[in-house]
């Protein structure tokens, strides 16, 4: 295996290119610890020794810190984990790390948002909202399975009712072009057009 680039990433961080692929990402005191030079072959120990000792751990723990702060989904992790160079197989060991303790559930994550979003948004735009940040369809239904259990949901007529209080819209007194406007808003918002006619005061 042939170490064909060290490029800088950081001042500290720098990506190893191995026969002209991107492989991994060390600290530079690494490289004079593993004697990894440019245009030098990387024996196989060493190689496997990073991939299999070095990486994962700092993997597993860079998912833990992120986790620290906020709730993330499997896909979110895994791309801040690309962000960082981290090989493949290393990545799938550190999401399997931490979904084994349940540190990472993106059914428990979108359960999560769909109560904090839902006096806000509609359930399209929610949904649209979670798939964005890789949650299955499938996973998006059962959260909201489990929030309907547990509390009923805001209806989306209702919602509709306090985005138009919200928006000071009276359907006795609005022009043709303020309807207009409110349609417009409460479309982009992911509402179905027959709930918003029937809101707004207009025929379908």
């Amino acid at each position: 295996m042939l170490v064909t680039e060290i490029a800088e990433i950081t001042k500290s961080k720098v990506k190893i290119c191995i026969d002209y692929q991107i492989s991994f990402a060390l600290y530079k005191g690494e490289l004079r610890k593993y004697g990894i030079k440019k245009e030098e072959e990387l024996s196989e120990e060493i190689y496997n020794m990073i991939l299999k000792e070095v990486l994962p751990k700092r993997a597993k723990l860079r998912c833990m810190n992120l986790l620290k702060s906020r709730d993330y989904t499997k896909f979110q992790l895994e791309e801040k984990l690309k962000q960082n160079h981290y090989p493949e197989e290393v990545i799938a060991e550190a999401l399997r790390y931490v979904q084994s303790y349940g540190y990472i559930d993106d059914i428990r994550y979108a359960k999560n948002y769909i109560i904090s979003a839902n006096n806000s948004k509609s359930r399209k735009q929610i949904t649209l909202d979670l798939m964005r940040k890789g949650i299955s369809k499938e996973d998006i239904e059962t959260a909201y399975g489990l929030c309907e259990e547990e509390e009923p949901l805001v209806e989306e007529e209702a919602l509709i009712e306090k985005l138009l209080v919200k928006k000071h819209y009276c359907r006795q007194e609005a022009t043709l072009q303020e309807r207009q406007k409110i349609i417009r808003f409460l479309f982009r918002k992911g509402f179905s057009l027959d709930k918003i006619y029937k809101a707004v005061g207009q025929e379908y």
